[in-house]
């Protein structure tokens, strides 16, 4: 019998030298180590191992992980345990004796003499060499909460306050620059590997000039700030009335009737399509509820030229002061507009997109709003707020004007690698961002910079006394994010095939203290119980425990490539301000200009940054260390079943592949993870089995169609308030809208073939498991 060596000096060619590391092989070697161990048992002699094939791939040199000759069925080590429990090991397979008997005593004396000298010998040099070379010391527990509160008492809220202070004192300059020096800091630490990765993307940046709305009646010309245009330009902030704009909106001049959407709902678009035509006139619309780019493509579709888009201050959270400032948007889905769906690398094809829609978008003011509906003074009568509308009565026209400018610039990402030692091929993913729109939009930047490299610090302390996770983490600061997501798209893009294979989670720090009041968890099904039970680990010292209240809603940021097109496993803690009203979701699509100490308004002892570091250090932990991924099969069914509740028509397919994903996962959940509990169980090529099967759970939820907007993991829910597919429920609007339920048909089959796809999955991991374990038998 042959067991076959895997090289290790293939390395693939990428962005990191621990893309398919050298240690890739650790779980296979220890398995050869058992084998040889097999091999050199009494009666095995006549084995023998074939030498060790040599993989060569032309200038590749990171090792790809080839188990295919270890048969899960014939295991070394299950072959060489089930050996030991034969009782007649020993009589079957004990040697023969010799058959001649004629040794002169002399001989046998001489013999003995020479074995005595041998051991005598051979203890010295044992002795000499154990003194002189020691053995390994032995890897503690992976998973032992000591090491993990070790950790995380490092992360204080002065080290964060300091790094976000000494973050601030970079000037405004490029996302280069400052990517430069968030690299710097990081190796300042002692992280062994960070990378600058550039990419030259399309933006779509502010003109010369601010854009303007000027009412036809009155001749009167605003900003969209609502500050009037002849006013003296020094009385204004600049660069506040420069970012005020739509990213990839269309460009020019548009006079036309301003007509009241309220929030472009279906709803809505069907009321005011009853009473008027709105073909290229410019819609009054409000932020919330769902999000910007489906409401717009409504809008498109009916025939619209141009929208002003405001956030109602009845939505708007109390503690904030945002009534007289506009905003910026971005109209980009994701990832840079010239090079739709691959990377923005050498050699690639550039699609010149200057606009992402034909409507004209321009971010106004809730106080331009009011002038423009005629309602002066305050809007809050008696503790009740009163929503801002359009009177029915009398015709408003108006001149939009939109002038910016599209541009290839380059932005930055930050990579930076924390190698593991037993699983070295599989990624966590921490990613925050860092700003180079001019420090448009607040400091949040700094905040989640600042948390992130504290992190980087008080792991690093560990590393230096010899610990290491079991599973690589990557550090990643990415830059365009107020472009649309650009520099993570752009770098997943370019490791997208490494990426599906290799990364296991994703944890974001996208803006982790917007408010102060609340503490909001949001994860994907798969890691909700995880994220319970990290709010209970981190608040055993403390007066007031958070809740454990985890939602799976769509989130802001980067990790909108990983969660929609590579099917990972996501997370994200943030402090928020509470709601103010119903509509209140999706206000986190626009950008304002906030000053640069409201953060520390907002938190100024970095308390709050403090346990956000250290919510995210322990989840991070736990899934870098834990021999087997602490992901939660059955809650992903139970997710997909209360998805399903209260939806209208006849969907009886549904509910039947629903009950089977359920009861397979149960399944699934009680036979498979007993590893998670048991040590005895943990046989490596099993535990990487069962990790490989966890890993890809929420993959087959990925959908091929959705609107603007929408996820396309469907597992995913709009917001708080709705449970059902988010698909479902945009395809039963759109069919109110069109009178046609072939959307809703389409979308009903998308959901079905997600869920049979899932159940098809976890019964193939039942059976491989079956197999395996009939096989041991």
């Amino acid at each position: 019998m042959a067991y076959h060596k895997v090289n290790a000096d293939q390395r693939a060619q990428g962005h990191s030298p621990y893309l398919d590391n050298d240690e890739l092989q650790a779980t296979a070697l220890e398995l050869e180590w058992d084998m040889e161990k097999e091999l050199e048992e009494p009666g095995f002699d006549h084995f023998r191992l074939d030498g060790a094939v040599q993989h060569h791939l032309g200038n590749s040199q990171s090792p790809d992980l080839d188990l295919e000759p270890i048969q899960p069925s014939s295991s070394p080590k299950g072959r060489f345990q089930r050996l030991q429990e034969d009782p007649d090991y020993v009589s079957h397979y004990t040697r023969q004796a010799p058959k001649s008997n004629r040794c002169s005593f002399f001989q046998i004396l001489k013999v003995f003499c020479t074995a005595l000298i041998l051991f005598i010998f051979g203890i010295v040099i044992g002795y000499y060499a154990r003194k002189k070379c020691p053995s390994p010391p032995t890897s503690q527990e992976p998973n032992n909460p000591h090491i993990y509160h070790e950790i995380l008492k490092e992360i204080k809220a002065e080290n964060i306050k300091q790094i976000y202070r000494d973050l601030l004192q970079f000037p405004r300059e490029d996302d280069v620059d400052i990517a430069m020096k968030i690299l710097v800091q990081w190796s300042s630490q002692g992280l062994e590997d960070v990378q600058l990765v550039n990419y030259s993307v399309l933006l779509d940046l502010p003109g010369s000039s601010s854009n303007t709305i000027t009412l036809k009646n009155s001749g009167e010309c605003f900003y969209p700030s609502g500050q009037q245009c002849d006013r003296e330009t020094k009385t204004l902030h600049s660069q506040d009335l420069l970012y005020s704009y739509a990213a990839y909106s269309a460009k020019g001049t548009l006079e036309a009737e301003l007509v009241d959407i309220q929030y472009g709902t279906v709803e809505d678009l069907i009321r005011i399509q009853a009473i008027t035509n709105v073909t290229k006139k410019i819609a009054l619309l409000k932020l919330g509820q769902s999000p910007l780019l489906y409401k717009l493509s409504l809008l498109e579709d009916a025939g619209f030229g141009g929208v002003l888009l405001y956030a109602d201050p009845c939505d708007l959270p109390k503690t904030t002061d945002l009534a007289d400032k506009a905003f910026m948007v971005s109209l980009n889905s994701g990832g840079d507009p010239s090079t739709p769906g691959y990377a923005s690398i050498d050699g690639s094809y550039r699609q010149y997109r200057p606009n992402l829609t034909a409507l004209l978008v321009q971010p106004i003011s809730a106080e331009l709003a009011k002038k423009l509906v005629s309602l002066p003074g305050d809007t809050v009568q008696k503790d009740r707020c009163i929503h801002l509308q359009l009177p029915a009565t009398g015709k408003k026209v108006i001149s939009l004007n939109i002038q910016s400018v599209t541009s290839y610039k380059t932005i930055s990402n930050v990579i930076g690698y924390l190698k593991g030692t037993v699983f070295p091929d599989r990624y966590i993913i921490i990613g925050s961002h860092h700003n180079g729109l001019n420090t448009y939009g607040g400091q949040e930047w700094a905040s989640s910079t600042a948390i992130i490299t504290a992190f980087i610090q008080a792991l690093m302390l560990k590393v230096r006394r010899g610990w290491r996770p079991d599973r690589t983490i990557v550090f990643c600061s990415w830059g365009g994010t107020s472009f649309g997501n650009i520099g993570s798209y752009e770098w997943a893009e370019d490791l997208k095939r490494v990426l599906q294979r290799n990364v296991v989670a994703y944890i974001s720090l996208h803006n982790p203290v917007r408010g102060n009041s609340t503490l909001h968890p949001v994860a994907s099904p798969s890691l909700q119980q995880l994220a319970a039970e990290s709010q209970s680990f981190n608040c055993v010292e403390e007066t007031r425990c958070p809740g454990s209240n985890v939602s799976s809603v769509q989130i802001q940021g980067d990790s909108d490539y990983f969660i929609n097109h590579l099917g990972v496993p996501a997370m994200q803690f943030s402090y928020e301000d509470i709601k103010t009203s119903e509509n209140s979701s999706f206000l986190f699509e626009a950008l304002f200009p906030v000053h640069t100490t409201k953060t520390e308004e907002l938190d100024p002892s970095f308390s709050l940054h403090e346990t956000i570091a250290k919510l995210t250090g322990q989840v991070t932990l736990q899934i870098a260390n834990e021999p087997v991924l602490p992901f939660n099969a059955l809650d992903i069914a139970l997710e997909v079943q209360n998805s399903l509740k209260g939806e209208e028509g006849d969907i009886p397919h549904l509910l039947a592949v629903a009950a089977r994903l359920r009861d397979t996962a149960e399944l699934f959940q009680s036979d498979e993870m007993r590893p998670a509990n048991d040590p005895k169980e943990r046989a490596p090529i099993r535990v990487r089995m069962l990790n490989d099967v966890l890993q890809s759970l929420e993959k087959s939820f990925l959908v091929h169609r959705v609107p603007p907007g929408l996820y396309r993991n469907i597992l995913y829910r709009l917001d708080e308030r709705t449970r059902q597919f988010s698909v479902l429920l945009e395809a039963l609007e759109h069919c109110k809208l069109h009178q046609s339920n072939e959307t809703i048909q389409a979308a009903l089959s998308e959901v079905l073939n997600s869920i049979n796809s899932a159940q098809v999955y976890f019964k193939a991991g039942l059976d491989v498991f079956e197999t395996t374990l009939a096989g041991k038998k």
